[in-house]
């Protein structure tokens, strides 16, 4: 059974996808909370598997509430899946540099929701990694002039950029499996690509986000972009 706090301002919203998950076997809502304070209360003393997060609340946002519950949660840590209406939001790569484990359009289907909470749940790190992609290379070309002063401040704001990771601490497989991650590929992809089975690719990835203090996949691909490992508009 998948325990899932339902975090969203808006109670339309809160409700269908409560409803949602209650109907569906194999999930339970463990909670609902209306804003980021709420939800991080209700995370510690529910301790829920997954959390479905909204990204702009009023007060805490989304962003500062999941880099709270990840940062104070006990073993194991709930597993965030950010919730947005646009799947080109600058305020969800925040969130993914934040800890969460993915995000997830509020426009997809039933089916498709279900499968992103099983999968989150399941330990996977990011729902979907191509899009994710086409965030981080549109926020990387992005310049600070661009975003303009309120991008800086507010509850909304982004966190500051990550120190630069010491990749000297990876090995070259390391290196490539991540480059190849940040690109978008899934595990199959990048062990079709290199000949390697997808445990693996799971196996590199995870000494990877071990070596460089990360919490997820999704921060993985972000350092990848920080760093200039990856340079966003060229292949892999």
């Amino acid at each position: 059974m998948t325990r899932v706090l339902v975090v969203d301002d808006q109670f339309l919203i809160r409700a269908g996808l409560a409803g949602l998950l209650r109907a569906a076997p194999g999930f339970e809502v463990a909670g609902e909370a209306g804003d980021g304070a709420e939800a991080v209360e209700l995370a510690a003393r529910l301790r829920p598997d997954v959390i479905l997060m909204d990204i702009r609340m009023p007060g805490m946002s989304g962003i500062v509430a999941t880099e709270k519950i990840l940062a104070e949660a006990e073993e194991p840590a709930p597993r965030v899946l950010v919730l947005t209406t646009f799947d080109l939001d600058e305020y969800v790569y925040g969130a993914l540099r934040a800890g969460a484990s993915g995000f997830l359009l509020k426009d997809s289907g039933p089916e498709r929701l279900l499968a992103a909470v099983t999968a989150v749940r399941g330990g996977d790190a990011l729902f979907a990694p191509s899009v994710t992609r086409r965030l981080v290379e549109a926020f990387a070309q992005r310049t600070e002039e661009t975003r303009g002063p309120a991008a800086g401040s507010g509850p909304d704001a982004l966190p500051p950029p990550a120190a630069p990771a010491d990749l000297e601490l990876l090995t070259d497989r390391e290196v490539e499996v991540l480059r190849l991650a940040a690109h978008g590929l899934s595990n199959a992809a990048i062990a079709e690509r290199l000949f390697i089975s997808g445990a693996t690719v799971k196996t590199h990835l995870n000494r990877t986000m071990s070596k460089l203090s990360l919490a997820s996949r999704a921060q993985a691909v972000v350092m990848a972009y920080e760093t200039g490992l990856v340079t966003p508009g060229r292949g892999c």
